[in-house]
């Protein structure tokens, strides 16, 4: 996808120059292409594949474990003792500030050790909305779909569908240079599959922690938190995460040298170490095994009752 992608953004930059209207067809088209081909690549799948490479395939959409062994990465290079005095905290910081940089789109080589900890606590709870959750809701769709009707398009061309729009916004969804208009299409779509998936996680997340009594008081925190996000989703998954292992996110960040001031989330709870992003990696594992349950358990009494 991220080939294709790099190949019809060329493309289209060549013919459209910095004309916007032309931009924003052509970012329409590429999404076109690449969402429609994907989720067509995914149902001629599901008619000719083998029900083992069906499954491996069905894999390749959920990045819940490619998440964990990268923030496990920054993690494990995060210095665990006092430096010694040939060696200034500075210094030992780089292994993290480096592995860091590939998941995060913020400045991180200055970056001190509470300032990393929060960037792995945000992308832990942004993307395992975006890449875990949002990809397994339309996947779990796509089954029920195919269930009534084996000839419909089913779980992977759901999840294919989605995590080609996923990954357009990464790629495209930027607003500056040309970007504001080529992306604008990709970016729209990855905001409205998300929405759905983005406020089940909230309302089923405190379920996961053991605190089923706190979904609809997490839902609204996250919603009032959330708020002054520019993104739709991002802000309410961060804010949900934070009020369920009860710290603080949000905060100024630096972007290409600009300083760029997120709103807080879960403003006067303690800022996250790395107990409370190892526990959000663990509300990930826990959520998903029950989402799988609900949609087992579903499946089950539906087809009992038909």
């Amino acid at each position: 996808m991220g080939w294709l992608i790099t190949l019809l953004r060329r493309s289209a930059e060549a013919w459209a120059g910095n004309r916007a209207w032309q931009l924003r067809l052509a970012g329409g088209l590429i999404t076109l292409v690449l969402v429609g081909g994907s989720g067509l690549a995914g149902w001629g799948m599901e008619r000719l594949a083998p029900t083992p490479l069906l499954v491996v395939a069905l894999a390749s959409a959920l990045a819940g474990r490619s998440l964990e062994q990268a923030v496990g990465g920054v993690l494990k290079a995060l210095p665990n003792s006092v430096p010694s005095v040939q060696e200034q905290p500075d210094q030992a910081l780089q292994p993290a500030r480096r592995a860091l940089a590939w998941i995060v789109g913020r400045d991180t080589a200055d970056l001190d050790a509470p300032e990393i900890l929060r960037a792995l606590a945000e992308t832990a709870s942004e993307n395992g909305v975006d890449g875990l959750f949002a990809p397994l809701f339309w996947m779990l769709l796509g089954a029920g779909l195919w269930s009534l009707n084996p000839s419909l398009p089913g779980p992977l061309a759901f999840a294919w569908g989605f995590k080609a729009a996923s990954t357009l916004d990464s790629m495209l969804g930027y607003r500056r240079g040309r970007l504001r208009w080529l992306g604008t299409a990709g970016a729209r779509l990855d905001d409205l599959l998300v929405w759905l998936p983005c406020r089940l996680v909230a309302v089923s997340l405190p379920l996961a922690a053991g605190k089923p009594g706190s979904s609809l008081g997490v839902l609204a925190a996250a919603r009032r938190d959330g708020a002054a996000d520019p993104s739709p989703n991002a802000g309410l998954s961060q804010a949900a995460y934070a009020h369920v292992t009860g710290v603080q996110l949000g905060g100024r960040n630096s972007y290409g040298g600009q300083i760029r001031s997120k709103p807080l989330l879960g403003a006067g709870l303690p800022v996250p170490d790395q107990a409370a992003v190892l526990q959000m990696l663990h509300l990930n594992r826990q959520l998903e095994l029950l989402w799988l349950t609900a949609a087992a358990a579903g499946a089950f009494i539906t087809k009992t009752l038909s």
